[in-house]
């Protein structure tokens, strides 16, 4: 969109609205800096535009130093598991139980809702790993869509995703991690709502620390809390097995008690269970410092996702074993009544334990933004010093403090359970195009390379579900929120047309862009996407 600022000693051309480092190749011509060949074990890849020419990858391995910075694979196994697993489990196992009580009114069906939001997420994350494979640049849906259906489509998906989607998805996180922060220290009335929100405030701020400082601390912070987290939820588990081996099945026994919900309100419920299982795609987003990533990216799905909805089941059952279901309906926090019914006077571990798994979710949350901001504005789709990393640290910075910034604003204005819907309803549009791109370059990139491939009908499925989930909302229970979102989305086109599609460049940008450069301390890196 904007020009980069660029040394004078090196030689530029142009691509995609950006002045991009170059070097000279084999055959004399100037390509950019960070264009590859197909070394090593990334494939090159075919170029979206469907002709069947060759695009080389975004990144590669073993980048020599006489490249730009550019962003180290750094994530293992291991690391690749924690992502998935301490993303997904955050706020909602501890917020959603009650609200999907609440809107099918039945423990059976919304034990069954539980689990098929696990199959879903299984089903969908997937059919990502063949896409993630195929294209290991960062980015997710936005490489996909550019790779499947070209530039305006993934702009309208950078659009969304980084103004409301992940801030929407931050904050919610940590403003339920301040509810429950703040609760543990007020016993006699509802937290303050001006609290609640300082602390969630607070808690952008050190995990924005985190996460610019250094990569490494921010996987490192990561790992540990995803481990603590899981500890937390076989305490859980422990308390509940403990209770059903007293007898207290009353609650279990008679499931399928009560009227079955309609067709609109099972599709609500969907959004609510399948807000604790979100997050199930954020490993995408950081492709390109995944270490081998077409191997460990699907290894790290297949292991994470039914490990959260193993997680997920028997926490379900342990609450019931302690609790009726209206009591579940009234408990503002779920996990803080199960923790006073079971644990006594250690019941304040609960919320402590809460406050950890929201935090490590809200860590990983922004680690995966921030890369959507860098892929998509070195593309020229965003402002260019969101696509620069730090010259030392080697993270990208602008990015991470440009989501932060938007998730505290969502902070001081908004709430959870508005978020929480608004963010459901718009995330299964992209994600059920998503797996239309997968099925649309099937039949279009035939020979691209696949080193995962899943079965076609899984991503059918998988879309056929999304239409169910944006559709069934809009039908059944009207909202003006929906159209307002609808509207949000095209409204990208504004945009798109000026200063992408036709590359138009307010002159104060290069003095703007500049200024944070220095004041940032950050540079373009030498992973430019690039078609030749």
């Amino acid at each position: 969109m904007y020009q980069h600022v660029q040394p004078n000693n090196t030689n530029h051309i142009h691509a995609n609205g950006h002045n991009v480092p170059t070097k000279a190749t084999s055959n004399g011509t100037m390509c950019a800096n960070g264009s590859l060949g197909t070394e090593g074990p990334e494939a090159p890849e075919t170029d979206s535009s469907g002709t069947g020419r060759m695009r080389k990858p975004l990144e590669r391995n073993g980048s020599t130093q006489n490249h730009a910075v550019h962003l180290e694979r750094r994530l293992g196994l291991f690391s690749g598991v924690a992502l998935i697993v301490g993303t997904m489990i955050g706020s909602g196992i501890f917020v959603s139980p009650s609200g999907l009580l609440v809107r099918t009114g039945s423990v059976g069906v919304s034990f069954i809702i539980w689990l098929a939001c696990g199959v879903l997420s299984l089903l969908g994350a997937l059919a990502y790993a063949e896409l993630g494979t195929m294209n290991t640049s960062s980015g997710a849906e936005w490489a996909y869509f550019m790779d499947a259906y070209g530039p305006a489509p993934a702009f309208l998906f950078s659009w969304v995703s980084t103004l409301v989607l992940k801030p929407s998805q931050m904050a919610i996180i940590c403003l339920s991690f301040a509810q429950y922060a703040v609760e543990a220290f007020v016993t006699e009335c509802d937290p303050p709502r001006g609290v609640v929100k300082m602390v969630a405030l607070v808690a952008i701020v050190m995990i924005l620390f985190v996460n610019c400082y250094s990569v490494n601390l921010g996987m490192t912070v990561q790992n540990v809390f995803t481990a603590a987290k899981l500890v937390a939820v076989v305490v859980v588990i422990c308390g509940g097995a403990w209770k059903l081996m007293q007898g207290n099945t009353q609650h279990l026994s008679n499931a399928f008690n009560g009227p079955m919900p309609n067709v609109g309100a099972i599709a609500t419920a969907f959004y609510t269970g399948l807000w604790a299982y979100d997050g199930w795609n954020n490993l995408n987003y950081v492709t390109e410092e995944i270490k081998n990533p077409s191997k460990n990216l699907p290894r790290s799905i297949i292991i994470g996702i039914p490990l959260v909805t193993l997680c997920y089941a028997l926490i379900n059952i342990s609450y019931l074993a302690a609790m009726s279901p209206q009591e579940m309906i009234e408990s503002e926090a779920v996990a803080v009544t199960f923790g006073n019914r079971i644990l006594g006077a250690l019941a304040w571990l609960m919320p402590l334990s809460v406050t950890i798994s929201t935090f490590g979710s809200a860590n990983g949350t922004l680690f995966a933004a921030g890369r959507l901001c860098f892929a998509a504005s070195r593309e020229g789709h965003l402002l260019d010093i969101l696509s620069y990393v730090h010259v030392r640290r080697l993270t990208p910075a602008p990015g991470l403090i440009f989501h932060s910034l938007i998730a505290s604003a969502m902070v001081l204005h908004g709430t959870i359970d508005s978020l929480i819907d608004f963010f459901s309803f718009t995330a299964w549009i992209f994600y059920g195009g998503a797996m239309l791109a997968l099925i649309v370059m099937r039949y279009t990139k035939p020979n691209y390379p696949r080193p995962y491939k899943v079965p076609i009908i899984i991503p059918v499925v998988v879309l056929v579900i999304s239409v169910y989930l944006v559709a069934a909302p809009i039908f059944e229970t009207p909202r003006v929120e929906y159209l307002y979102a609808l509207l949000f989305i095209f409204a990208g086109l504004i945009f798109y047309v000026p200063f992408v599609k036709l590359g138009m460049t307010p002159r104060f940008m290069n003095k703007v862009t500049l200024f944070f450069q220095l004041l940032l301390e950050v540079v373009p890196t030498s992973s430019m996407a690039m078609f030749e």
